[in-house]
């Protein structure tokens, strides 16, 4: 980080929230610079209404949205289904996969606009400050970093709202609803505040995507999901886009209440903490491609892809989606994929989504080879010898505990 008088202009990773806003504010008072108020447009839907009016109110020189999300879509939540990447068997990285592409964007326009630095909003607590930098180091080392969590004197979110109040500055975050929020076409999550009492159940008036599985519709429905090369390609045999098929899974599944987390995890700075997640469409999608796999794929191949899914969702919640290693993992991952082709039917119900049928015709079941009934396939008596080859090494250990 250079000098703060080395500084004339910065481009800003702005939502408009509490932390944001305040820090606008800051960095225009303490660095006297130019700053560009950025915001990728990756399926926050109303949270964009008015951002620009209030960026520039605010002291920006100009407030750029920018419509990602195809790109979001395409080239950096589908790729990681493809994965079957879930962190601590839970998470489904909804905020992780989307700080690349928001880093990848906002380092093009500081070079564009010859912007000394970027700036964003994550504390010193967080996994976002790793993610942002990490970009920053893989893109861009040259740019510097401003993230006033670890430069200003304040503490936590109730001093930035007092700091707020006594500079005018416009916030739409209260004492008495201080969680924090971040929505993009994955997923809704919320985290600090009132939710840090992990006893506490989250109150239903919180959630803003899906309906209670209690409150969801007392009909099931079906749909059909077909996949190509592991993406999901039609929905309900209709063509579509990836981001226009995760808008409608997210209808459908918030409909009947699906997709809903409540965990604590272990953030990459080592501290545990509490995230509640609203992901319908991500969770039906990645349901229906992991069933679509256990028919396609070779037996030690689909076992060697669930054990690498599991560093790839490290890398990805870590903030390494740049790194040679994430991209050697998906080049893996992308060859396994050319034979995961077909179609799987699902029933959603109740916050349940439970597969009920699927097809390919790159299938390795074979009826035949699985029936209880007559068949001329498969010898059962050689079942014998396969036994006591596979347990050899069980039988020669057990002499060790009878000596």
């Amino acid at each position: 980080m250079g000098k703060k008088t080395d500084i004339k202009k910065v481009v800003l990773a702005y939502s408009g929230g509490l932390d944001t806003s305040v820090i606008l504010h800051w960095i225009k008072k303490e660095y006297n610079c130019e700053i560009i108020a950025y915001c990728a447009d990756i399926g926050q839907e109303e949270e964009l209404d008015g951002l620009e009016a209030k960026a520039l109110k605010n002291g920006a020189s100009k407030m750029l949205i920018p419509d990602l999300t195809d790109e979001f879509a395409e080239d950096f939540i589908f790729p990681m289904i493809r994965s079957s990447a879930i962190y601590e068997m839970r998470y489904m990285l909804g905020t992780s996969i989307a700080r690349p592409i928001i880093a990848k964007k906002q380092i093009e326009i500081a070079l564009k606009e010859n912007a000394d630095a970027i700036a964003h909003g994550a504390t010193g607590k967080g996994n976002d400050q790793v993610r942002f930098e990490l970009a920053v180091m893989a893109l861009a080392p040259h740019l510097n970093i401003i993230a006033p969590w670890r430069e200003w004197e304040f503490k936590g979110r109730k001093d930035l709202i007092a700091y707020s109040q006594r500079e005018n500055i416009p916030i739409t975050v209260s004492a008495e609803k201080p969680y924090s929020m971040d929505r993009n076409l994955l997923h809704i999550s919320y985290e600090g505040g009132i939710l840090e009492d992990i006893y506490q159940e989250p109150k239903e008036d919180m959630f803003i995507l899906t309906k209670s599985p209690e409150n969801a519709k007392d009909t099931p429905e079906y749909i059909e999901i077909e996949f190509k090369n592991g993406n999901a390609v039609k929905l309900n045999g209709s063509p579509e886009k990836p981001a226009m098929i995760l808008k409608k899974l997210n209808l459908l599944g918030a409909e009947h209440g699906i997709g809903r987390v409540d965990i604590v995890e272990n953030r990459l700075v080592g501290i545990k903490s509490r995230g509640v997640y609203e992901t319908p469409g991500g969770t039906i999608l990645q349901i229906a491609h992991r069933d679509l796999e256990s028919i396609t794929l070779e037996r030690d191949l689909q076992h060697l892809k669930d054990e690498l899914s599991l560093p790839y969702s490290r890398l990805v919640y870590n903030g390494q989606w740049f790194s040679p290693k994430r991209e050697a993992l998906q080049a893996f991952v992308d060859n396994t994929q050319k034979i995961v082709n077909g179609k799987v039917r699902l029933k959603l119900y109740k916050g349940n989504c439970t597969i009920v049928g699927r097809q390919s015709d790159n299938s390795l079941y074979s009826n035949d080879l699985a029936s209880f009934e007559e068949e001329n396939v498969y010898d059962q008596k050689d079942a014998e010898g396969f036994i006591k080859l596979f347990g050899l090494t069980l039988r020669d250990s057990y002499r060790q505990y009878i000596q």
